[in-house]
């Protein structure tokens, strides 16, 4: 299979098909986005059985990476006599894999890279089927979701922030104010704007028709109507991306059915989810050759809340 991968300024490493920086930033784009990678996380790590070569911390940082990134390097260092000593996690958003078998680069900016030793590294990628160079997160699919949620809660901080924004057209059609008094009426909505926005505003028209004086909304009150249901199918959209029970992530149920038991979610999530990650990580036993990684046997919960 030929990689759609850029190979590097010096041609030496590929560039990863979506830039890490880019997934690093959307790491916090929501809420549920990164709660739901901390969760994933945080039941590895409670399983995790530390070992000589590998210690609670680097699995806990390679075990991050990869769930966001869709790619987890672990580095080895060696002894004298060329015995593995321990494994060290390398951050996926620096770590670039050469042209050559089994040749990884430490690329921290431009022109500043550092060669690992080789065959030093090994890669733990989530599959992407349009190269093999380097891994995709599963959550891709939902990443536009993800961003919408991220932008509509960003409209509303605008707007709240700038209370008196172009959101609407103040209609004066009123004989009985004179041009001063429009003046004055423009001059006072200008000074609510930023810091001490959301000022009330005062109109005395003695003798005034009706709807002399009218504001007419120009987008901000359907904006206001979608906002909730934007925010709730972009959250689900997130959720069914990383498969991770919503009752399990503090989510509020929106009906009296309410999410079910937390410990079915709990019992279901490790069995079909949590399970086949930590089968996919110890894919690095065999590539070392010994026992670096290993997880405690799990033992389900039960409706009080300990094993059974």
């Amino acid at each position: 299979m030929i990689s759609y991968a850029e190979c590097g300024l010096n041609g030496r490493w590929y560039e990863p098909p979506i830039p890490p920086k880019g997934l690093a930033r959307a790491y916090r784009a929501t809420a549920h986005h990164s709660s739901a990678l901390q969760y994933k996380r945080d039941q590895l790590v409670r399983h995790f059985k530390p070992s000589r070569l590998l210690d609670r911390r680097n699995f806990a940082d390679f075990a991050l990476n990869y769930l966001t990134m869709g790619n987890g390097y672990l580095e080895r260092r060696d002894s004298i006599s060329g015995r593995p000593l321990k494994l060290v996690h390398s951050p996926a958003i620096h770590t670039r894999r050469g042209k050559d078998e089994g040749e990884f680069y430490w690329v921290p900016g431009y022109r500043n890279e550092v060669p690992f030793a080789p065959g030093s590294v090994f890669q733990l990628y989530e599959t992407d089927l349009e190269q093999e160079i380097y891994g995709v997160p599963e959550y891709l699919a939902a990443l536009q979701s993800a961003f919408l949620n991220e932008q509509s809660t960003l409209f509303r901080r605008r707007y709240f922030q700038n209370g008196a924004h172009a959101g609407f057209v103040f209609y004066l059609n009123e004989a009985t104010m004179s041009d001063e008094d429009a003046d004055d009426i423009e001059e006072a909505l200008e000074g609510a704007k930023g810091v001490g926005n959301f000022k009330n505003l005062f109109i005395h028209a003695p003798g005034g028709k009706k709807d002399g004086v009218q504001i007419i909304p120009i987008g901000e009150a359907a904006a206001k109507d979608e906002f909730l249901g934007i925010k709730q199918a972009t959250t689900e959209d997130v959720l069914a991306s990383h498969r991770v029970p919503p009752i399990l992530l503090g989510f509020v149920p929106h009906n009296a059915g309410g999410l079910g038991s937390i410990i079915d979610a709990a019992n279901a999530f490790h069995i079909n989810v949590a399970t086949p990650i930590m089968m996919r990580m110890m894919e690095i036993n065999d590539w070392l050759g010994e026992e670096a990684i290993a997880f405690e046997a799990f033992q389900p919960m039960a409706k009080t809340g300990a094993p059974l």
